[in-house]
């Protein structure tokens, strides 16, 4: 079984798919824990990775599919969910070639919908709760201009494939966590 959790910044996908994983014995596989483990070990891929992360650039595609790849292949039988991968169509496409060789296919990909508004409220709260002073309101907000605007051709891509299922993100985290099992 393979779930794909999208949603924009706020949404409460990495909450949801921890739960979701435990609950279905699946692996929670988030691209952004992966590196961050690799830096603090000083591993080779994390010296690579380091400087780019520091930049506050994205690391390349192959670096993060080669990731993607090592985590697979080293289940014995492919359960996953991946947590804020694919972000682009480029990405996408390459999961699923990685998946059709490993005989894996995509089950579902979960979009986890929450109004602009109450995003910007959840990060602005989140940014202060961990001190960071860069999360302003005007930063919180490009950055979700960019998520849309990167993820919308995601989103028409599963849902093309016949794939993509909606859950509404607002809510307490046991009601949210209902209606995602209901949409799965």
């Amino acid at each position: 079984m393979v779930l794909i959790f999208l949603g924009p910044p706020g949404a409460g996908k990495g909450t949801q798919a921890a739960r979701l994983a435990q609950d279905l014995n699946l692996k929670k596989i988030s691209t952004g824990d992966i590196l961050r483990a690799h830096v603090a070990q000083g591993t080779e891929l994390g010296r690579k990775v380091k400087p780019i992360m520091d930049r506050g650039d994205l690391v390349p595609d192959e670096l993060i599919l080669a990731i993607i790849k090592e985590e697979l292949e080293q289940m014995p039988e492919v359960r996953a969910i991946f947590d804020g991968f694919p972000r682009t169509t480029a990405q996408a496409e390459a999961l699923d070639r990685l998946l059709e060789t490993l005989g894996a296919p995509i089950h579902k990909a979960l979009l986890l919908e929450v109004p602009t508004e109450e995003l910007v409220a959840r990060l602005l709260k989140r940014a202060e709760l961990e001190g960071r002073s860069d999360d302003n309101e005007e930063t919180v907000r490009r950055r979700l201009e960019v998520y849309a605007e990167k993820t919308q051709p995601l989103v028409d891509y599963y849902a093309a494939r016949g794939v993509l299922v909606r859950a509404n993100g607002v809510g307490t985290v046991d009601e949210v966590y209902r209606r995602i099992r209901e949409a799965l």
